[in-house]
């Protein structure tokens, strides 16, 4: 990228938002390499105050940013790929919260506070990375449910997540860019995606970040009747929205924790989190083996994320017993899919994009 781009976004603040915590990115230079990072915790709903946190750690390393990048989980059926943000694409992103009510108010509650302590969008600008972006070229029979047309057309369809970090991987892994390859994203919230030649064909997320794979507090895929017995039995929606994505998963099979860590240090004398680790493991395995499907082979497995990354033992027990698919545990064994660990990075692919929509 030219030194006249990186100049027109530096210093650059990529910010990392969730319900309850903020990561931040800040770049002097422009430098991927050079970023200093770290992360606000416990937040609540205060994104003010945690950007005044924020600022005051980097006020410590550099000057304040000349620009601003947020990565949002959805964008709803309007709002996909990268943009700075206008009065009006702040509208789309509030009509888009029923697609993701538990992440976008305090994605939109750190735009505004963005925008409340810097200027307004024309004079400070701000810029939109979606974690939807990525798939865009999921092709229709990857994205479409088996759903009346009317649903349909009201935006219920597969958008997929985790699409910065993928493409972060794609970026950085050459075989991922011509080859056909399952990334599996795995930590609090966990997924797959199946690539070809650097395109989403088919992913394990869905309408929204919920389905797929056993996450920590998340159900992955459920037998829609599930839902409907449970409302049937007195469940308000909320309520049901909470159980699914805030008392289930990890957490629910063991009854304590959805901390990874703990469970694989548990798991040899306590039985519910050998079952949280097996349940997970078994589940990934399956999805692993959906994706590699939809490509029609693989060449290569690529985990990242904080337990894909940082968990061995949660690795060799998603592929084990897969030697007949060609994928063998760590490199103990030979298999002719090569199995990788490459690092994530979201807040790269933030900068990444503001010096495209910046830098002219």
């Amino acid at each position: 990228m030219a030194t006249t781009t990186r100049q027109a976004v530096q210093p650059f603040l990529a910010l990392n938002g969730g319900s309850s915590s903020l990561k931040y990115a800040y770049y002097a230079d422009g430098k991927p390499d050079d970023a200093k990072r770290g992360s606000i915790d416990h937040i609540g709903s205060d994104q003010a105050a945690a950007l005044s946190q924020v600022l005051e750690a980097i006020g410590e390393l550099g000057d304040a940013p000349k620009a601003v990048g947020h990565r949002l989980v959805h964008g709803g059926a309007e709002l996909s790929a990268p943009a700075r943000v206008t009065d009006e694409v702040l509208k789309k992103l509030k009509a888009a919260l029923p697609f993701a009510p538990l992440h976008l108010p305090a994605e939109i509650a750190a735009i505004e506070a963005v925008r409340d302590r810097f200027g307004g969008f024309d004079a400070f600008p701000q810029v939109v990375c979606f974690d939807t972006y990525f798939h865009r070229t999921l092709p229709e029979v990857a994205h479409r449910y088996a759903l009346p047309e009317a649903a349909v057309k009201s935006g219920i369809r597969r958008y997929g997540f985790h699409g910065l970090s993928y493409e972060h991987v794609v970026a950085t892994y050459p075989l991922a860019r011509t080859g056909k390859v399952v990334i599996a994203h795995l930590g609090s919230g966990s997924s797959m995606v199946a690539v070809q030649d650097g395109a989403s064909v088919d992913t394990t997320m869905g309408l929204t970040p919920t389905g797929g794979l056993v996450m920590g507090s998340r159900t992955g895929d459920l037998d829609p009747g599930v839902v409907i017995r449970l409302l049937r039995e007195g469940y308000s929606v909320d309520a049901l929205e909470k159980l699914v994505n805030a008392e289930s998963g990890l957490k629910a099979l063991t009854g304590d924790t959805s901390d990874m860590k703990k469970i694989v240090a548990a798991r040899a004398t306590d039985a519910r989190a050998r079952l949280a680790f097996d349940v997970y493991a078994h589940t990934a395995r399956k999805h692993l083996l959906a994706m590699a499907a939809s490509l029609g082979g693989l060449d290569a497995l690529i985990f990242t994320g904080g337990i894909g990354e940082h968990a061995p033992e949660v690795r060799d027990e998603v592929i084990r017993g897969l030697a007949f698919a060609g994928i063998a545990p760590s490199q103990r064994e030979a298999g002719r899919v090569t199995v990788q660990i490459v690092p994530t990075d979201e807040e790269e692919r933030i900068l990444h994009h503001a010096e495209v929509l910046l830098g002219s």
